[in-house]
């Protein structure tokens, strides 16, 4: 979706619920202007706490917001007696004390100057800010590195260098910057790559030239910690419930049946049109025994693969 609060705040609050299910590391939530006034930021606070996030970064703008890069300097800017009064009201409305309210100013965003950048940091830090988050769309971080030097560790100070990305790490550091946030870059690899996978899938109509450059099932299974359900399918499902398991054993020619089996395993011969090992196979599921192996010998190649595990002898 765009970045013009086409998602509801319910909506974001939802997503959040999952990756905070999913994930122990500490989640700042990118709240861009609050989703509203004093009010909306109260129920804001208070619903994300429910979820254990970590805090919100909210940023000086009106609502609804546009991207900062796009035609930045022609969006406005909030008043600063009313921003401040958003941030009153979330630290006001937080009942876990280490809550964190991060306010982003847009001022050297929107053309307004270093002057201007200062004096809202300064307002908002007054407010109850817990940290200041100072954006800049420049490709070096000249204006980042003179407003932490006028800033004075007034209170730590987070940046998200999306157009600076060159600039070495230990820059940030000795400048006495607490956070840097690689905002987007994942985001935008991970595009890159979807889009680079399914063209190739489109061109040549075969998964052959992918497989090496996707993740692995198993590691989705691994993310989604699949390991854990089953370990909890053993203590809380019903023995009634309990997973059964067949073994089919397939690996004969069959004696006397040599004029029928020249390419082909007994139990893939046609009984009623369709092979036998179908009708074992449905007789299996039947009776909710979906685990089943088979184990082939002769001609194994010809033993049709579907809905069974072939091991062979």
């Amino acid at each position: 979706m765009r970045d013009n609060n086409e998602a509801s705040w319910t909506q974001v609050v939802d997503n959040l619920e999952f990756m905070a299910d999913a994930s122990d590391l500490p989640i700042l939530l990118d709240g861009d202007t609050g989703y509203g006034n004093f009010n909306n930021v109260r129920r804001l606070v208070k619903k994300l706490e429910q979820r254990g996030i970590a805090g919100v970064c909210i940023e000086d703008k009106q609502f609804p917001k546009t991207n900062s890069f796009i035609n930045g300097e022609a969006q406005p800017l909030a008043d600063i007696d009313e921003f401040c009064g958003k941030i009153k009201a979330g630290k006001d409305s937080q009942s876990d004390p280490n809550f964190s309210i991060v306010a982003r100013v847009e001022a050297l965003i929107a053309g307004w100057g270093m002057e201007e950048a200062l004096k809202r940091a300064e307002a908002y830090r007054q407010a109850g800010a817990d940290a200041i988050l100072i954006h800049s769309k420049l490709s070096k971080p000249d204006e980042i590195l003179t407003f932490a030097r006028e800033w004075a560790a007034r209170g730590p100070l987070v940046i998200v260098p999306t157009k600076y990305y060159s600039t070495p790490t230990d820059v940030f550091r000795q400048a006495g910057i607490s956070t840097v946030i690689w905002a987007n870059h994942l985001i935008r690899g991970a595009v890159s790559a979807m889009q680079a996978i399914a063209k190739e899938i489109h061109d040549s109509e075969t998964l052959v030239n992918v497989e090496d450059r996707i993740a692995a099932v198993n590691e989705i299974f691994r993310l989604q910690d699949a390991d854990e359900y089953s370990a909890a399918e053993n203590i809380y499902l019903s023995a009634a419930n309990e997973k059964r398991s067949a073994v089919v054993l397939a690996a004969s020619r069959g004696a006397g049946l040599e004029a029928v089996t020249a390419d082909r395993p007994k139990v893939m011969l046609p009984v009623a049109g369709k092979p036998l090992l179908s009708h074992l196979v449905e007789a299996f599921k039947k009776e909710r025994i979906n685990d089943i192996t088979v184990v082939g010998g002769y001609r194994a190649d010809a033993i049709e693969k579907g809905g069974i595990r072939l091991v062979v002898n």
